[in-house]
């Protein structure tokens, strides 16, 4: 009996984490969505804390892939589904669809990041000074608006996202720092929106990064973008040296310390 109990145990144990990493299902209150919550389970005293947020894919392995590999080097992340409803897109014409009614409801897509920043602040093992928003794509646009919008974050960062706005921040407006990595060879973040945004940061006197990768495309950290491009002849591209640069550079961004 006592080795059923064990064995039992143990696989129940390998559902919840993979290595040393707990992964938890978690829902958003008031009905706005829900997310996975990603500890590694060694984890004892308070330290960063990052919500990362997906592609306008939707909330899929991609998204989760990179919370997890968080949690392995030691922080607590939680991938948030900013679509709310558990939307996954195949198809560029679904992904479209899928952004653009979230865009069209900025209130709700706020009210979903704010519960997952409260989630995370709640979190005994989640430095409130320490916490951080990443997103990819989609996602990079929408970190990079709750900055503008001054919400309390430690950092955000940004990995192939849109850098436009109709709303440039103004001296004051950002506390956090801001990392952001493009490619100069995508056609979806433009060189005049690069130049907008570093205009932009500089006369809001923010402290911000810019990395930009010679002759890399959209989606350079997704490893998948190979087969989207040749799928549905979408101007995307993984990069291997990008992605690394990026990753590491993001790993210094979140043990950067005042």
């Amino acid at each position: 009996m006592k080795r059923l109990l064990l064995l039992v145990s143990l696989f129940l144990s390998s559902l919840a984490a993979t290595g040393d990493v707990i992964e938890t299902p978690v829902t958003l209150p008031d009905g706005l969505g829900t997310g996975v919550m990603y500890m590694n389970e060694k984890q004892k005293e308070p330290g960063p804390g990052v919500i990362v947020v997906h592609e306008w894919w939707g909330l899929n392995d991609y998204a989760r892939d990179r919370a997890r590999m968080l949690a392995k080097q030691g922080y607590v992340a939680l991938a948030v589904d900013m679509y709310g409803t558990g939307k996954v897109a195949t198809h560029p014409k679904d992904a479209k669809s899928f952004m653009e009614a979230a865009m069209a409801e900025p209130e709700k897509m706020n009210a979903r990041f704010q519960a997952a920043r409260n989630m995370m602040l709640k979190q005994q093992q989640v430095d409130p000074d320490r916490l951080f928003a990443i997103g990819y794509c989609f996602g990079g646009g929408v970190v990079l608006n709750q900055a503008r919008m001054g919400t309390e974050l430690a950092g955000v960062a940004s990995f192939h996202g849109s850098l436009g706005t109709d709303s440039p921040a103004q001296a004051g407006d950002i506390k956090a720092r801001v990392l952001v990595a493009t490619g100069q060879a995508d056609p979806m973040i433009p060189a005049d929106q690069v130049t907008g945004f570093v205009k932009e940061m500089t006369q809001a006197g923010v402290d911000f990064q810019l990395l930009s990768f010679p002759g890399v495309k959209h989606s350079f950290t997704n490893p998948r973008a190979d087969a989207v491009a040749e799928r549905f002849e979408m101007p995307v591209a993984y990069d291997a040296h990008a992605d690394q640069v990026s990753w590491q550079a993001l790993t210094d961004f979140l043990e950067h310390q005042d």
